[in-house]
């Protein structure tokens, strides 16, 4: 039997069974004190009934005129009796019985005191001299119906009592675990990016040493993704300066040289800084996607965003290279202005970088708030397409770019949480690549 993994479900069941357990042995102990005073009463009646018709019995026997004549009292109205008796002689002659008195149940006189036979319980007493006796029996059934309804009264209500206890224990077990599912609910809506510290104020104090724990460990990778992304920013912006100077000294030796080894050579030195200087900008991008602030306290209309990145994309490009969609009314969203422009130039320049020839790449803004940008070109694999997001990687071990690109669209895109969705072929078509991102609309 697989252990039980849920500590509300250990709870509710050990204290429910030890409830249970407690009140069945109590109610068991019960039974058999209220049988122990049950026999003690019972006794005593049995007693007093025959030390109370004794005398009586005396006086009647002594009264008569035929010695030694049995007589059975009479019944005055139908009745159940429980106590049933006889007076004997010393000879052992029946004098008085009792109107349901079956002298086979009396055993022969053996002193005055209780006894007991297979079905009854009697008790014996004498007088004048042991001339007189009387014994009174009582059936066995009857106390055993007694206890009967002892054990059934205090039995009958733990089959109401134990179920409503049971309910009420696993009611109270989980507003006392309330807390902890609150504080799972908190960490499981979070984002993997949410480093912040959980709220553990209504923890129960024994819980809350693995609260402070889990926000201390959160803390140190907080710390350490802020330096890494800090270090990445930086390096990115100090890079910068010394790669334009040393772009700027390639362009001049290009220009100041008239050996045609030295300017191929220049021209290279010139392609790799740019390149370089093109992965610094993607590396600061990065940082700002999975560091900065995307979403703003105000709104603003995206249209004018995407128009100027794709017309400033648009400008070294052929007549119809880019096609824009925009709906007529305004793209109101809180998300930065900033960062839509990375998230939107990202994926023109990559439609734009593998795309097949001149097709044109088509950029749509949906009024639903929707960016899709979609090429034509070769069907990517569904394995490559699913490592694409991964940081420097690229569709082909050919192909130009930083790796970055869709990695710096991914990281915004799950910070906004819009989801990036990669689709080859294209919607509308048998091949090409298309993206498309969700944005926060207002």
């Amino acid at each position: 039997m697989r252990r039980l993994r849920s500590l509300e479900t250990r709870l509710a069941l050990s204290l429910g069974l030890s409830l249970t357990l407690l009140w069945s042995a109590a109610a068991s102990v019960t039974a058999v004190i209220l049988r122990s005073e049950m026999d003690a009463i019972f006794d005593s009646a049995l007693q007093e009934t025959a030390q109370r018709l004794l005398p009586l019995a005396v006086v009647d026997i002594v009264g008569r005129e035929d010695d030694g004549v049995t007589q059975r009292l009479g019944a005055i109205r139908v009745h159940d009796e429980f106590f049933t008796y006889i007076v004997r002689d010393a000879e052992g002659r029946i004098l008085l019985q009792s109107h349901a008195a079956d002298a086979a149940v009396f055993p022969v006189w053996d002193g005055s005191g209780f006894r007991e036979t297979a079905t009854h319980r009697l008790y014996s007493e004498d007088a004048v001299q042991g001339t007189v006796r009387i014994t009174v029996a009582e059936p066995l059934k009857y106390r055993a119906s007694v206890a009967r309804d002892i054990q059934m009264g205090l039995g009958l209500p733990l089959l109401i009592v134990v179920p409503v206890a049971l309910l009420a224990i696993i009611v109270a077990v989980r507003a006392s675990l309330a807390s902890l599912r609150q504080f799972r609910e908190r960490l499981e809506a979070r984002s993997a990016r949410d480093m912040s510290p959980v709220p553990a104020q209504d923890m129960p104090l024994e819980i809350r040493p693995i609260a402070a724990t889990l926000n201390v460990l959160l803390e140190r990778l907080n710390a350490a993704f802020e330096a890494e992304r800090s270090f990445a920013a930086n390096a990115a912006h100090e890079l910068r300066t010394p790669l334009a100077g040393a772009i700027a000294q390639a362009q001049r030796l290009r220009s100041e040289t008239s050996d045609p080894q030295a300017k191929r050579r220049a021209a290279e030195i010139e392609a790799t800084l740019k390149r370089l200087t093109r992965l610094s900008e993607r590396l600061l991008q990065l940082a700002r996607a999975e560091g900065g602030r995307l979403r703003l306290e105000r709104s603003a209309d995206l249209r004018p965003v995407a128009r100027i990145v794709v017309e400033d994309l648009a400008r070294p490009l052929a007549p119809g290279r880019l096609v824009l969609s925009l709906p007529d009314a305004p793209l109101l969203s809180d998300l930065d202005p900033d960062a839509f422009a990375i998230l939107c130039r990202n994926l023109v320049e990559n439609a734009l970088r593998h795309g097949s020839g001149d097709a044109p790449v088509a950029v749509s803004l949906t009024q639903e708030g929707r960016l899709i940008v979609a090429n034509d070109g070769p069907v990517v694999p569904a394995e490559t397409l699913g490592r694409l997001t991964a940081r420097f990687e690229r569709a082909g071990a050919g192909q130009d770019g930083s790796g970055l690109g869709l990695a710096i669209v991914a990281a915004i895109a799950d910070r906004i949480g819009g989801g990036l969705v990669l689709k080859s072929p294209r919607s509308e078509g048998a091949s090409g690549f298309e993206a498309s991102v969700s944005l926060p609309m207002n």
